[in-house]
This record gives structure tokens, C-alpha cells and sequence, in this order.
């Protein structure tokens, strides 16, 4: 009998090194469901997701109420704007009554936000903290992307006015569809009509599944600092939309329960449920973001955590090799390469990339635009940059932290070594430059 100690290892084994390719698409698709969930818990047990839920929290409760209330300003203009309150009200709506109080509470201080009465300045303070709400929802979905820039400025300042000002008019507009089709005279005749009124009843009842999922792939897409597919946002927006609803049912069942928590934290009961339920929110929809991101890069799964790294002469080819492809578009008179382009073309992992175009940017030898998608071309023309002073770039980046080196002792036959290898390579490369690469190629 096999010991109980062995049998995680025996799962874990099965697990990774069974090959699927011999069986069935769907257990294929069992066994890449078991990898995904398995990488995921793992990341929540690293703690990054769970901390960064925590901070969301923070943002939101400073955040919340002038989000609202810039909302709140736009939705005025269109009619809609007693739409805010139902939101809210099925949002909380796990935590009973205590969430209509809530509500009650957030909309009476949006109510007191008049634009006339803050200024110039109040008013400035007041888009600032909605757009830092928003920069911090990027970051966290940039760290579970492995994506380490931000949008350039510009690009960042029109997505987020449009997050701001458009968005609630989308998602509003959408509940007042969907709301004035339910009380439309076909919609209850047809829930007259045998069998096809029980249909209709039941997909009543999938409608908050589809708004959710439906919001959660918008922002899957949206926000990342990457290009995101449709299919793999709506694989984590579909398992997130129902770990919300499910949750929630949880969350309002494990509160009815709790009498005790409210006679001991008496009215601080209520915040500290909400906080709870924020929080619980914030990591539903950042595990999602994980598994949509996953479901993209299959290779992450296949790590199983491994971190990625590259040896120093990976490093210095795969830059050659970015470097030569972009001045090669240059010289061809194309479109600048897109992000998504190079990474058909070198086949490296997304963060691998990522990183190392920021190095160039950083060496000052790319330029990326603001457009979307972003695109790369040579900061300088190419005929300006030599070979040899691009390797000594790549090869001494990230030397200013390193130890002195007056502080080691000296081998006059090491350190005469690599002054020949370092002279050799000056002497091969002379004054060659990346248009020499781009005629030979």
C-alpha cells in the first residue's frame, strides 16, 4: 500500500508528466483545467494576489465615493443616473441588509459631492484619486500579466477618460436595455407560452452570470498593458463571474449566521463585512486575470513556477536578434513591429521580452510609440549604431549595483585574458554597424 506521505508526489507526477497528446480533446482539457488551477493556487499561496487584493481594498474605500460621484456627473447628462443605486445594491447584495445600509450611506456621500462647491482644485484632487484608483488596478493586472511598464502617459490619460466617462454610460445603458425588454408586452406573452415560459424563466435567472462575465472580459481585455485574446479573457471572466455569484451566495449565508460578530463589533459589524466582501471581490477578479492569463501562455503552466531567466549569452543574441529585426523593418519601409510581431519572430516568453525591450529603451537605442498596439523602431538610424557599442551596452547592463571591483584581489593572467578577449571582439567588430547586419542578412 502506497504511504500517505508519497501521495501528493505521486499527483503531482501524474499530473505534469502524463502525456495527453496520445488521449481525447476532452481529457486533454481536464488535465490543462488541473495544470491552470494547480499554478493558480500556487500563486495565491506566493501571497502577491492576496496582497495586492488588500491594497486594492485600501484604494477603493479612498476612491469609491468620488468614482461614484464623476459617474454619477456623466450619467446626469444621459438620464440614467438612478441606475447607480440598483448597482450598488447588487453588489452588496451578499451582504443583506447590511449592504442596502451601505448603499444608502455611499449614495447620500455622493450626493454631498457638488463640483461648484469643491473648485478648481477640489475638483482636480477629485479625478486624481479615481485615476489612481485605475493606475492601481493596471499595476495589479500588469504583475499577474508579467507586464513590467505602464502605458506611456499620453495613452494612459485617454484610457482612463474613457474608462471614467464612457464606460458607465456603456454598463448602464445595457441594464436599461436589458430592463425595458422585460417589461415589454412580447417578453410576457412569451412567458405564457408552454415550455418556452419556463425557458425564459430559467435564462432570467443566468442574466446576472452574463452581465458579469460580460464585465469582467471587458476589463480583462481592457486594462492590462497586453494584448489580450477574447477566448482566454472569457475563460477567466466565465470561472471568475461564477466564483463571484458563488461566493456570494456563501457570503450572505455565513452572515445570517453571525449574530455573535454583531453583537461584539456592534455598528463596526457592517464596515468590517464590507471590507471583507471588497476584498473577496478584488481577489475573484484577479484570479480570473490569472487564469485568462494561463490560459494564453500555456508555456507559464508548464513551468510549474520555475522562474525564467536567461544566461548572459541568451541575453546578448536575443537583443542582437531584436535589434537586427527592427532595423530591418526600418530599412524595408514598413509599419514599425508591433510588440505582438517580435514575439512571433523571437519566440521568447512575454516577460522575457518585455524586459529586455525595456533595457533597450533604457540604453536609448528603441523608441516606442503611444499608439495601440505600441510599436518599436531605432531611436537613432541605423548606421549610427555600431555592434560593438550595443554589446558592451547589453553586456555591462546592470552593473551599477555590483560589488567595486578594487576590492577583489587581481590576476594579472585573468584580468590580461579578458582584455585580449575584450580587444579581440573590438578588433572583429571594428566599426560594423546594425545596417551592415541588415545587407548581410
Amino acid at each position: 500500500m502506497l504511504p500517505l506521505t508519497e501521495i501528493p508526489a505521486r499527483v503531482l507526477d501524474l499530473l505534469w508528466k502524463t502525456d495527453t497528446s496520445k488521449y481525447g480533446w476532452w481529457i486533454r482539457g481536464i488535465f490543462r483545467f488541473l495544470r491552470i488551477a494547480f499554478v493558480v493556487i500556487r500563486d495565491l499561496a506566493d501571497g502577491q494576489l492576496t496582497l495586492r487584493a488588500m491594497s486594492l481594498v485600501y484604494t477603493t474605500l479612498l476612491s469609491l465615493v468620488p468614482l461614484l460621484a464623476v459617474s454619477f456627473s456623466v450619467l446626469k447628462g444621459f438620464g440614467v443616473h438612478n441606475q447607480i443605486e440598483p448597482m450598488l445594491l447588487n453588489l452588496l447584495a451578499p451582504l443583506g441588509d447590511k449592504g442596502t445600509e451601505i448603499t444608502v450611506k455611499i449614495i447620500e456621500f455622493v450626493d454631498n459631492v457638488k463640483v461648484g462647491v469643491l473648485g478648481s482644485v477640489g475638483l482636480a484632487f477629485l479625478l486624481y484619486t479615481v485615476i489612481a484608483l485605475i493606475q492601481k488596478i493596471e499595476k495589479s493586472f500588469n504583475y499577474t500579466w508579467r507586464v513590467s511598464q505602464s502605458r506611456p502617459f499620453a495613452q494612459r490619460f485617454s484610457d482612463y477618460l474613457s474608462v471614467i466617462f464612457v464606460g458607465p454610460i456603456l454598463v448602464f445603458s445595457a441594464l436599461g436595455f436589458s430592463a425595458s425588454i422585460v417589461n415589454t408586452e412580447l417578453y410576457h406573452a412569451l412567458q405564457g407560452v408552454f415550455l418556452l415560459g419556463d425557458l425564459i424563466q430559467y435564462a432570467g435567472k443566468l442574466v446576472p452570470y452574463f452581465l458579469i462575465i460580460s464585465a469582467f472580459t471587458f476589463i480583462y481585455i481592457f486594462i492590462p498593458n497586453a494584448r489580450v485574446k477574447f477566448i482566454s479573457a472569457l475563460v477567466g471572466a466565465i470561472i471568475a463571474g461564477f466564483l463571484w455569484e458563488s461566493i456570494g451566495w456563501f457570503f450572505t449565508s455565513f452572515i445570517l449566521t453571525t449574530t455573535k460578530y454583531t453583537a461584539i463589533y456592534s455598528a463596526f459589524a457592517t464596515l468590517i463585512f464590507f471590507l471583507i466582501w471588497l476584498y473577496l471581490g478584488w481577489l475573484i477578479l484577479l484570479i480570473g486575470a490569472s487564469i485568462a492569463f494561463y490560459h494564453q501562455n500555456p508555456a507559464y503552466v508548464a513551468l510549474k513556477g520555475v522562474s525564467l531567466q536567461l544566461s548572459n549569452l541568451e541575453k546578448e543574441q536575443i537583443c542582437m536578434q531584436i535589434m537586427l529585426e527592427v532595423c530591418r523593418d526600418y530599412y524595408a519601409s514598413k509599419e514599425h513591429m508591433t510588440f505582438d510581431d517580435m514575439g512571433k519572430k523571437i519566440r521568447i516568453p512575454m516577460m522575457l521580452l518585455t524586459d529586455l525591450l525595456q533595457k533597450l529603451e533604457n540604453g536609448g537605442y528603441l523608441v516606442r510609440t503611444c499608439t495601440n498596439p505600441q510599436q518599436y523602431y531605432p531611436k537613432l538610424p541605423p548606421e549610427k549604431i555600431l555592434v560593438r557599442d550595443f554589446l558592451d551596452y547589453i553586456r555591462k547592463e546592470g552593473d551599477e549595483g555590483s560589488m567595486e571591483l578594487q576590492r577583489f584581489h587581481h590576476n594579472h593572467v585573468v584580468s590580461g585574458l579578458f582584455e585580449q578577449i575584450s580587444h579581440a571582439t573590438h578588433e572583429t567588430l571594428a566599426e560594423q554597424s546594425f545596417k551592415d547586419l541588415v545587407n548581410k542578412t
